[in-house]
């Protein structure tokens, strides 16, 4: 039977940064979960329509205004209350010498900071870093996966390599590991190759300068916002051959071992670069290969017929909806 796999992938991918955050899995079939993940979706694909992403840039004056945004402000509203909630019920119950998760740990910090007024550890900013995480930790990793899978149906070839490669190196009586990695220059090439095609946030996350900057001919004032415009790096024609194909040989060298880029930045750079970057390569890897390690992937398109082309591209990328069917190996 073909499905489409969205909800799958983040239904699987939110649980490891709920495990984290909640300090607890949600049941696949939990209603207030899967009303979660729609409205992440939801406010994500948003971000990635033309609408998105004049609200990304002028959010002060778009909020006043109506259209689409007041559907994705509502989204993100459910997503705040739901945290708040969690927060609350993690105050009520709090044991300070025996932390549960990620929101006990920031509460016992808020304890112990609740006289510096300096600090960045309050309520607000605990709500809004754990909507962060979940946010970040689940629609990033599933929609580079799910662009992945359709990636893989349009070139078949490159499927059949990943599944020789996972044969020859974990076989099919283990789970796969992270160690394994060292070992799979081209599915690593594969998985990068992934990341920079699909250019999750072209233009990455907006910052503020913090003091009058000078850089190049431009004078930017504090507090200017700006953007780095990821995308034209990852497909900037010095650093990869064809920027505009999905190529895995742009992260190999001649011997067919894995090549690094300096122009890899779907995470970001600098000191503020995604801090979720060990975490989402280490599920990559690791839902990547284990979901091929037992299946191979079958479109009921021709492979010269799957479009891969982004169904929006704003400031997210998002690739069009697709079925799929996941035959046993």
């Amino acid at each position: 039977a073909n499905i489409d796999p969205t909800f799958f992938l983040s239904r699987t991918v939110s649980n490891v940064i709920s495990s984290i955050v909640f300090g607890d899995r949600f049941d696949y079939e939990d209603k207030e979960f899967l009303s979660l993940l729609r409205m992440m979706l939801g406010s994500f694909q948003f971000t990635a329509t033309s609408t998105g992403q004049l609200y990304e840039m002028f959010s002060s004056v778009m909020k006043h205004l109506p259209g689409p945004q007041q559907q994705a402000f509502k989204e993100l509203q459910g997503l705040e209350d739901f945290i708040a909630k969690k927060v609350e019920h993690n105050q009520r119950t709090l044991d300070p010498n025996s932390p549960r998760d990620f929101i006990d740990s920031f509460l016992i910090r808020m304890q112990e900071e609740e006289k510096n007024p300096n600090t960045e550890f309050y309520l607000k900013n605990l709500v809004m870093t754990t909507l962060n995480l979940f946010f970040a930790g689940t629609e990033t990793v599933s929609t580079t996966l799910r662009y992945g899978f359709l990636l893989l149906m349009k070139h078949p070839e490159v499927e059949a390599k990943v599944h020789e490669e996972i044969d020859r190196v974990i076989g099919k009586n283990r789970q796969p590991k992270f160690e394994d990695r060292a070992k799979m220059p081209y599915t690593e090439a594969v998985i990068h190759e992934i990341q920079r095609f699909g250019d999750m946030l072209p233009m990455g996350l907006a910052h503020r300068v913090n003091r009058d900057t000078k850089f190049r001919d431009f004078f930017l004032p504090k507090g200017t916002e700006v953007f780095p415009m990821l995308g034209s790096v990852l497909r900037d024609p010095r650093f990869f051959s064809n920027p505009q194909d999905f190529n895995p040989q742009h992260f190999l060298d001649k011997k067919g071992q894995f090549k690094k880029s300096d122009a890899f930045v779907p995470f970001s750079i600098g000191k503020r670069y995604c801090f979720g970057e060990g975490l989402a390569r280490m599920e990559l890897f690791l839902f990547f290969t284990t979901i091929m390690q037992n299946f191979r992937f079958k479109s009921p398109q021709s492979p010269k017929d799957i479009d891969v082309s982004p169904k929006h591209a704003g400031f997210a990328t998002i690739p069009r909806n697709y079925t799929m069917s996941f035959l046993p190996r």
